[in-house]
């Protein structure tokens, strides 16, 4: 099931489809296709895909619509919070539809995707670039071009570092000293 039609009215064809995730790739990889939806000037879609915590078939066994509910709105929430990190909130210079599916990611992304004109971006870290479960997924299956876009390289200490930090520790102290 396609988010928005393969061909919008004003002709241009395709989608750009990114997967979201809170990781250093995932943010890299929402950057990368903000960028592509907006040189093309096709939608974008993106998508963060989320399951119960304890998974499907133990959700099965005693499901609870209660908490599928809160799990959304903790992937909606999610959602947002990507943008606000990767770009300081959603782009306002690109159509853009935002989907939060609970599936596998590489499946949500693949039933996502409408055909040969859309382009489908994730990231990838650099080290487990072309052996990624979600990356040989998609690539396999998606019926379109796929673009991985690593994570930034980093140090293993400024990579704990990173996930210590808070939005507080990027806002400037005050005013520039002029």
């Amino acid at each position: 099931m396609s988010a928005v039609a393969a061909r919008r009215p004003d002709g241009v064809a395709g989608q750009v489809v990114v997967g979201v995730s809170d990781s250093l790739g995932g943010l890299a990889a929402l950057r990368a296709a903000v960028e592509q939806a907006r040189r093309s000037g096709r939608v974008l879609v993106a998508v963060l895909a989320w399951e119960p915590p304890e998974g499907e078939v133990l959700y099965a066994r005693r499901p609870d619509q209660q908490w599928a509910r809160q799990w959304h709105g903790a992937a909606l929430a999610r959602l947002d919070r990507a943008f606000a990190e990767a770009l300081g909130g959603p782009p306002q210079d690109v159509d853009l539809v935002r989907r939060v599916v609970r599936a596998r990611p590489g499946r949500a992304l693949c039933d996502t995707v409408a055909g040969q004109d859309d382009l489908l971006v994730i990231g990838v870290h650099p080290r487990r670039m072309w052996r990624g479960r979600i990356h040989r997924y998609v690539v396999a299956r998606a019926g379109c071009p796929v673009l991985t876009v690593p994570a930034p390289p980093l140090a293993r200490h400024e990579l704990r570092a990173l996930r210590r930090a808070t939005a507080r520790d990027f806002v400037a102290a005050g005013p520039a000293a002029g």
